[in-house]
């Protein structure tokens, strides 16, 4: 039977006798700032974690911060006895008020593994007072009924806590163990910390992605760095001249732009530059991306003209007519819908096709992906609006949907457990709230990750652009290598 995954955040109620495992199953599900411990608040407060003259300032700790998280919306787990029925209802009603799901875990260890565990203790709870406490749990099943918890489950029924924005990943991560599917991951290098030695950091990391089973490295085209990323004074090299010194280190990455606005990128030039870096890194690899622009500050700082919107993508559009001009076969004149050359004469050839990729979710590019394009990326985020947009311009058109594959651009915060989930997330977040971040950023592990990526899979994504917020070194592609081989069966 598959574990129910716990809502996160919620108020975790842990029910059980002594001996039960209740703060071994709390320790193994959340980080310990997430768990509110009667014995841990009387070691504070008190003597020591049996210190029952102290459980008054102990329950009134527990209360206190239970208050304080939940107005923050932040995950409490309850390690108490959890057969006080008035004290129960209270935590119960604390997340009624914070609109917070209530769970109730019920432990179910049997009456005997309780007793034996008690009997091992330093300070064992009395005999008839365990009784006392195994009895109630025999009881207990009809008072929670009654009592309207949103979830009730055991503690071998119960899964990992699952964020809203992780939704269904348990169960997709399940999948793609027993039945894997395909996926591409290509690492988006956005961030630039490479100190004084820049080439020996960029041939790293791409090194490091190639040995963790991403098929390529793909690079940003700003002038200056985004706001989204890092500061404008940080480092951003020009990507065309960056994939080559790449591609003749690494003969088997796939390379492109994510991708080169059209509106600093004259078609003719970035014909002839894509076409030579094909030429030079063995053909058959390179993929151009390409969209129509939108931060009128570079653009500015570097003298270039921004235009209006319309006009931006009727560049898009007098782009790839210009690519396919210059891309195909034979030196003879070409008309198209909005250009018209004299020649085609444009040597090195490309090699292989060059796949175009147009990026955005605006609904007049996506038009144009599924008219001109090779493949459409969106963000991760843009995805389910973007689909049926795509999809049914394609059917308009009587295009196949398998002629355009479909990629993200994704930024995820991936850490190994919990407990690192929750680390990255606070050095990064900077003055946003950590629970508004790490939904932006699909925050989790590893494993959950693979569950969200099996969720694009299965909507018809064929390649993710992964880009880490917190990219620093070789390292950080490594630590991805689970999830991209979990999708390399």
């Amino acid at each position: 039977m598959e574990a129910a995954s716990l809502p996160d955040p919620a108020v975790v109620v842990l029910i059980g006798p002594s001996g039960s495992g209740k703060s071994t199953w709390a320790g193994q599900h959340y980080r310990a700032g997430e768990i509110l411990s009667s014995d841990a608040l009387r070691a504070m407060v008190g003597t020591g974690p049996h210190d029952l003259e102290a459980s008054a300032a102990a329950f009134g700790v527990l209360d206190a911060v239970l208050a304080a998280r939940t107005a923050r919306r932040l995950t409490c787990v309850v390690d108490t006895l959890g057969l006080d029925a008035v004290r129960r209802r209270g935590y119960l009603a604390a997340a009624r008020s914070a609109g917070l799901p209530a769970v109730a875990v019920m432990m179910d260890t049997p009456a005997a593994e309780c007793r034996r565990r008690n009997a091992a203790r330093d300070v064992p709870v009395p005999a008839g007072a365990l009784d006392g406490q195994l009895r109630a749990m025999r009881e207990i099943d009809a008072t929670l009924a009654e009592e309207g918890w949103d979830l009730v489950v055991t503690g071998t029924s119960a899964g990992a806590p699952e964020a809203d924005h992780l939704a269904g990943a348990s169960a997709a991560a399940g999948r793609q163990s027993s039945a894997p599917d395909d996926l591409e991951f290509v690492l988006q290098i956005s961030r630039f910390p490479w100190g004084d030695d820049p080439l020996g950091w960029l041939v790293a990391v791409a090194g490091a992605a190639g040995e963790a089973g991403f098929t390529g490295v793909t690079l940003m085209d700003h002038l200056i760095q985004i706001p989204q990323v890092g500061r404008a004074w940080e480092s951003i090299p020009e990507p065309w001249v960056s994939l080559a010194t790449i591609g003749s280190r690494f003969p088997d990455l796939r390379l492109g732009s994510l991708v080169s606005p059209v509106t600093f990128r004259e078609p003719g030039l970035l014909a002839k530059t894509v076409a030579t870096l094909d030429a030079l890194t063995g053909g058959g690899r390179v993929f151009c991306g390409l969209g129509a622009g939108w931060w009128d500050r570079e653009h500015a700082a570097f003298a270039i003209p921004f235009p209006e919107p319309r006009e931006r993508l009727d560049r898009v559009e007098t782009t790839i007519e210009t690519l396919w001009a210059l891309w195909s076969s034979g030196t003879k004149a070409f008309t198209g819908s909005r250009l018209t050359l004299p020649e085609t004469t444009c040597y090195p050839r490309p090699t292989a096709p060059i796949p175009i990729v147009v990026g955005g979710s605006g609904r007049r590019t996506l038009r144009i992906a599924a008219r001109m394009a090779d493949g459409c990326n969106v963000r991760t985020a843009e995805l389910a609006a973007a689909l049926p947009v795509l999809r049914t311009e394609l059917d308009r058109i009587g295009r196949s949907r398998d002629e355009v594959a479909v990629s993200v651009l994704d930024v995820p915060v991936v850490g190994v457990d919990r407990d690192d989930v929750a680390s990255r997330v606070e050095r990064l977040r900077g003055r946003r709230p950590a629970a508004t971040f790490a939904a932006r950023h699909f925050a989790g592990t590893v494993t959950d990750q693979v569950g969200r990526y099996r969720l694009l899979a299965e909507a018809g994504v064929r390649t993710v652009f992964l880009s880490l917020p917190d990219l620093s070194g070789p390292d950080d592609p490594a630590r991805c290598a689970p999830i991209v081989r979990a999708f390399r069966g």
